[in-house]
């Protein structure tokens, strides 16, 4: 695959740590496209989280295939086609009931390794265990660190679908705008706090000067939990206005006169 897709094996590792460098992995070096054990390869923890993350965000479909237990693969050559059964290596996706992937692994020298993802209650958490002695202790450490996370985290979200007011627009050939969220909202807790007081504010001018493009900034939805600001959402005119000219204001008036 290396070779099909960059014409070789080291030009495949090359873009290999050129993205593991745009993705902030600083402390990974890849030698060989494989995995296998030669000195110089190496990564950490953190790194494969990173690596993880990127991956589920991206990729979400990669849980269709990870969370398969066993599945039979035909085996096509010149000499015919043959049929065995593959059996997913993750024995968490069997064990716990929150796993959704994602990778394992295991060499001589790395011993024994986990990418644990899970999802619970809106909870996504990644567990990276590496250097296991065995694999039920991997399989048990990222059982642990995952009941951890759920335990330890919650996530608030707005999915900001209520409806905003209109922005009056000064001197424009048209009164108002109506404005949209950039985006939805999510925060992480880690604290314990009690998440049904976070409160959001709207943060908009009593009104704008014209002109005004669609897209542009008009405010910010600001959230709130215990007085402190906690993140914030860009408010965005919903159409563009442009500024009322002379003979706008003249025409206007015509109309209005023959009315």
């Amino acid at each position: 695959m290396a070779e099909h897709i960059c014409g070789s094996e080291q030009e495949f590792v090359n873009q290999m740590n050129a993205r593991a460098k745009g993705l902030g992995m600083e402390h990974t070096t890849f030698v060989n496209c494989c995995g296998l054990d030669v000195d110089g390869h190496m990564t950490t923890a953190y790194d494969v989280a990173l690596m993880s993350r990127e991956l589920i965000t991206k990729y979400p479909q990669i849980h269709n295939y990870c969370t398969i237990w066993m599945e039979n693969i035909t085996h096509v050559t010149r000499r015919g086609s043959s049929e065995f059964g593959l059996a997913n290596t993750n024995k968490l996706i069997r064990q716990y009931q929150y796993a959704t992937g994602l990778k394992t692994g295991s060499t001589s020298l790395a011993k024994y390794c986990v990418s644990a993802t899970a999802e619970k209650n809106g909870l996504n958490l990644i567990a990276v265990v590496m250097a296991a002695p065995d694999h039920k202790v991997r399989f048990k450490d990222a059982t642990a660190l995952l009941n951890y996370g759920f335990g330890k985290c919650q996530v608030y979200k707005d999915e900001n679908k209520d409806k905003l007011p209109s922005i009056p627009i000064q001197g424009g050939l048209e009164e108002s705008s109506p404005l949209a969220y950039a985006s939805g909202f999510s925060y992480l807790d880690v604290a314990g706090s009690d998440l049904s007081s976070i409160t959001k504010e709207l943060v908009l001018p009593e009104s704008v000067e014209a002109p005004v493009s669609k897209g542009e900034e008009a405010g910010t939805a600001v959230y709130k939990l215990d007085g402190k600001e906690i993140g914030s959402v860009k408010l965005l005119f919903q159409k563009s206005i442009d500024k009322a000219l002379f003979k706008d204001y003249f025409m206007d008036a015509l109309e209005q006169l023959l009315l």
